[in-house]
C-alpha cells in the first residue's frame, strides 16, 4: 500500500502563486511516477502534471504549461507543484496520485491523496 498526503492549497487572488506538496509513504518502490490531477465542481478529474522521479522528466497539460512547474525531492519522496499566474479557472480540488509508470489518465492510477482545495478569486 502507498499513502499520499497533500498540503499547500488555499485561497489566492488572480495572478497569485501557490505551492502544493505531496509526500508518499509505505510501498514507495511503486511511486516512481507521481502526478497531479484536478477536479472542478461538475467536471471530470483532469491531468495537470506528472514527473518520473527517477529521470526527472516531466509532462504538463496544455492549460498549465508555462505557469505550473512540477519538481521532486527523492530523499523525502515528495513532489511539488509550483503554480504561478493563477487564474479563476484553476479553481479545483487538486489530487496527487502515483504509480510506477507515468500516465496522464486518472484511470491508470490506484493510489490517490485526499485532495487539497485551491481557490482563485477574480
Amino acid at each position: 500500500q502507498v499513502q499520499l498526503v497533500e498540503s499547500g492549497g488555499g485561497l489566492v487572488q488572480t495572478g497569485g502563486s501557490l505551492r502544493l506538496s505531496c509526500t508518499a509513504s509505505g510501498r514507495t518502490l511503486a511511486t516512481n511516477a507521481m502526478a497531479w490531477f484536478r477536479q472542478a465542481p461538475g467536471k471530470e478529474r483532469a491531468f495537470v502534471a506528472a514527473i518520473n522521479r527517477s529521470s526527472g522528466s516531466t509532462s504538463y497539460a496544455e492549460s498549465v504549461k508555462g505557469r505550473f512547474s512540477i519538481s521532486r525531492d527523492n530523499a523525502k519522496i515528495t513532489v511539488y507543484l509550483q503554480m504561478n499566474s493563477l487564474k479563476p479557472e484553476d479553481t479545483a480540488v487538486y489530487y496527487c496520485a502515483t504509480r510506477v509508470l507515468v500516465s496522464t489518465s486518472p484511470r491508470d492510477y490506484v493510489y490517490w491523496g485526499q485532495g487539497t482545495q485551491v481557490t482563485v478569486s477574480s
